[in-house]
C-alpha cells in the first residue's frame, strides 16, 4: 500500500549563493514634529521682573479637626520646634490657647529691638 504525498503548504525560495546587502527601510516623518525646534531653542515663560513678596512666611500652624460625631483633635507646630498635639475638646481648647501663648513667646516671631526693650 503506498501512502500519498501531500503537497508542501509553503512555497520554499530557493538559496542564492552571493551574498546580498539587505536595503535600508524608508525614513518616515512623524506627524505634527516641529521643524528646526532644536536650532531655534525653546522659549521661557519667566518674566523680566518677577512678583516679589512682602516678605511675610508661614512660622507656626494650628490644624483642627472635628469630624462629625467623633472626637475632635488639633495639632500646633512651629518652625521653633513647638509640636504640640490634644484629642478630646477640652484639651483641645488648651492647645489653642497654648498656641496663642505660643506666638508671643516663639523666638521666630520676636524681633531683636523686642528682646533688647524687654
Amino acid at each position: 500500500m503506498t501512502t500519498r504525498r501531500h503537497p508542501p503548504l509553503k512555497s520554499i525560495t530557493p538559496t542564492t549563493t552571493t551574498p546580498h546587502a539587505a536595503e535600508p527601510a524608508a525614513r518616515e516623518t512623524a506627524v505634527g514634529e516641529p521643524k528646526g525646534a532644536a536650532r531655534k531653542g525653546a522659549r521661557t515663560a519667566l518674566r523680566s521682573d518677577p512678583p516679589q513678596g512682602d516678605g511675610r512666611y508661614p512660622v507656626g500652624w494650628l490644624h483642627i479637626v472635628v469630624p462629625r460625631g467623633a472626637t475632635p483633635t488639633a495639632t500646633s507646630k512651629c518652625l521653633c520646634g513647638w509640636d504640640r498635639s490634644a484629642v478630646g475638646y477640652g484639651r483641645v481648647l488648651a492647645l489653642i490657647e497654648a498656641h496663642e501663648a505660643h506666638r508671643d513667646t516663639c523666638p521666630l516671631r520676636t524681633t531683636q529691638e523686642g528682646r533688647a526693650a524687654a
